[in-house]
């Protein structure tokens, strides 16, 4: 396989991750708006005790905690805003299965966002999913800049 053919295998398996990521997004929209007038803190209160969390310790008291302060309107919130990222996610994916140079560049800044974060995150604790999370975000920046750098060299040479 040439440069060019591995090239665009390799944006072509970002675009179909971030198409991906749109559709669990806007999955967890539909499901946010699914608890609209039902008892969310009950709800919560089952999924703590089902895994069998104590309620007392941090992450399932946040959680307990969330749930409490969900209303309707800030789970409409909540959607509208999964349904725009969703659609960001969707855009870019486009744009590279298509080859646009500008979404690219949407994947590179997006991408090199959360590498900072990730890095801290990274210096607190080590997981396997802040690692995976890390090395997959890196990977999807480095094939973006490189595709950009080459297409740049291209056209200059």
């Amino acid at each position: 396989m040439d440069r060019h053919t591995h090239e665009t295998a390799s944006i072509r398996t970002i675009a179909l991750f971030e198409a991906t990521k749109g559709a669990l997004v806007i999955t967890a929209g539909l499901g946010l708006l699914t608890l609209i007038h039902r008892d969310i803190q009950g709800i919560a209160e089952e999924i703590v005790r089902h895994f069998h969390l104590n309620p007392a310790s941090r992450i399932p008291r946040i959680f307990l905690e969330a749930a409490a302060a969900a209303d309707g309107g800030r789970l409409w919130l909540l959607a509208l805003g999964a349904f725009g990222y969703a659609i960001l996610r969707f855009v870019e994916a486009w744009g590279l299965w298509r080859a646009r140079p500008w979404a690219e560049w949407l994947g590179i800044v997006c991408g090199g966002i959360y590498l900072p974060i990730e890095i801290y995150e990274l210096f607190v604790s080590v997981t396997p999913i802040k690692a995976g999370t890390f090395v997959v975000n890196l990977a999807v920046v480095v094939v973006l800049v490189r595709a950009r750098l080459f297409a740049r060299r291209h056209l200059c040479s």
